[in-house]
């Protein structure tokens, strides 16, 4: 009768006719009554024994069949598909040799873990070496009164360096250097540790030192304050066209624009003032007015080059404007223009003194109104006829009026009466002779000798009421 072979999980895996040899496996199943089946039983039993230890897997393995791969010294199960390795690993002080991938290796001298990846052992830990201690992070507990709070320790050669936490406590147990753990990371006080390199932000900088101990080392107390006074040895430079700004609501900027240099009072309508020390008293000479935008001076102004005015001059002090040894210029252009002074006064009608460039002379008057301006040179001390219109100046010798030849012509008329007192007409010598005729109120007709109507007395005292007559001529003179 035939033999039916199963797995473990009741599948078959073959049927044994009497008298044979079943090779379906890795082993030799006998049928019934086969002759000589002790060999092949022992033979069996040895594979068994060494888990068909070869160079080659086995072949027809069934799924859970054990293989030490001598190729590699390595125990391996089928899985159904393939032989993997059992995973156990190797201790020894030497790195393995026909390793398999997923190998592991206890390196027995440094007390490390390593898998092999298929082509390199690959450390899995510790990072430290034993002859190390530890060194790299630790996951540990500390107790403190808010409770437990697990933090990353940093060991180097078994010394906690650093404590990387997410919030800040005191422990409740003593740590060495840790006497406070602020959230972030915190350094061993007791080992004077810094961080060294490049940091690209810090929120804080202990500015206790100001001693630098290099020229690329720089003391924290060396830096420049924020949020307090604080002073530079050296220059400070602006690298950036937005320059500085000044004031609480940045009243003040200093900026620059295609290489023009602007200096801002950017608050409306207040002013930029520039401000000296005068003997302990702060004055301002300068003043640019935000109001108007005019520009306010206060005290002497020396200035050593031309001075430019395009707009008008307005001088309104009571004091005196003083120009030593100079001229003032004006029409400085040069072109041929009425130029001169103009005096505002109250009914508009400006007084002014100018020179008249149409008549090459100087000129003055108001409202419109101007005539020319004698020079002494335009005038003469003798009124002869061949000096034309100039007008008559005393000789500068005598002080006489000279004229060489002096012609009036008749002015006025007739004095008709003794009554006609009110003619401011220049008289002829006619109209004076005439006049004498009516000295008594009467007209005498011209007898040839000029007699006229009348007697003259000279006293020394005055005449007394009823001496003389009609025309009489009383002359006083002193005793």
């Amino acid at each position: 009768m035939a033999y039916t072979i199963n797995k473990t999980d009741g599948t078959v895996v073959t049927t044994i006719t009497d008298g044979t040899v079943d090779n379906t496996t890795s082993l030799q199943l006998f049928g019934k009554s086969f002759s000589g089946f002790g060999e092949g039983l022992n033979e069996n039993l040895v594979k068994l024994l060494e888990n068909a230890a070869s160079t080659s897997a086995p072949t027809s393995p069934l799924r859970g069949e054990l293989w030490f791969d001598t190729n590699t010294a390595q125990l391996k199960v089928y899985d159904g598909s393939v032989f993997k390795p059992t995973g156990a690993a190797k201790s020894q002080a030497t790195e393995p040799t026909s390793a398999s991938a997923g190998d592991l290796w206890h390196n027995s001298t440094d007390d490390q873990l390593y898998v092999y990846t298929g082509s390199a052992f690959l450390l899995v830990g510790p990072v430290f070496t034993a002859g190390q201690t530890l060194s790299g992070w630790k996951i540990e507990t500390l107790a403190s009164s808010g409770g437990d709070k697990v933090v990353s320790s940093m060991f180097v050669g078994n010394t906690r360096v650093a404590i990387l936490s997410k919030e800040t406590f005191t422990p409740s147990v003593s740590q060495s250097g840790f006497a406070e753990i602020k959230a972030g990371f915190t350094l061993n006080s007791t080992l004077g540790a810094v961080f060294e390199g490049t940091n690209t932000q810090a929120s804080n900088i202990d500015v206790s030192g100001t001693s630098n101990t290099s020229a690329t080392v720089i003391a924290g107390g060396n830096f420049l304050r924020a949020d307090a006074n604080d002073t530079t040895t050296g220059s400070l430079t602006v690298d950036n066209d937005t320059g500085v700004v000044v004031g609480d609501a940045q009243e003040l900027t200093i900026s620059v624009s295609s290489n023009d240099v602007t200096i801002a009072q950017t608050s409306q309508d207040k002013d930029l003032k520039f401000t000296v020390n005068d003997g302990g008293s702060t004055k301002t000479p300068l003043t640019l007015t935000g109001a108007d935008g005019g520009v306010d001076i206060t005290g002497d102004v020396t200035i050593t080059g031309n001075l430019n005015v395009s707009g008008a001059y307005s001088y309104t002090s009571s004091n005196i404007s003083e120009h030593t040894d100079t001229f003032i210029k004006v029409n400085s252009s040069g072109g041929d223009v009425d130029a001169g002074f103009i005096v505002e006064t109250p009914d508009t009608d400006d007084a002014r003194i100018f020179w008249d460039s149409s008549e090459n002379f100087w000129t003055a008057g108001s409202g419109g109104t101007y005539s020319q301006v004698l020079r002494l040179s335009d005038a003469t001390d003798d009124g002869d006829a061949n000096k034309g219109t100039k007008p008559l100046i005393t000789d500068s010798s005598t002080g006489n009026l000279k004229v060489t030849t002096l012609t009036l012509a008749a002015v006025g008329s007739d004095i008709t009466s003794s009554s006609s007192t009110t003619s401011a007409d220049v008289t002829t010598l006619g109209q004076v002779t005439k006049s004498l005729k009516l000295w008594g109120g009467s007209t005498i007709s011209d007898d040839g000798s000029n007699s006229i109507a009348g007697n003259r007395y000279v006293e020394t005292s005055e005449p007394t009421s009823g001496q003389g007559a009609n025309g009489d001529l009383w002359f006083v003179r002193e005793s």
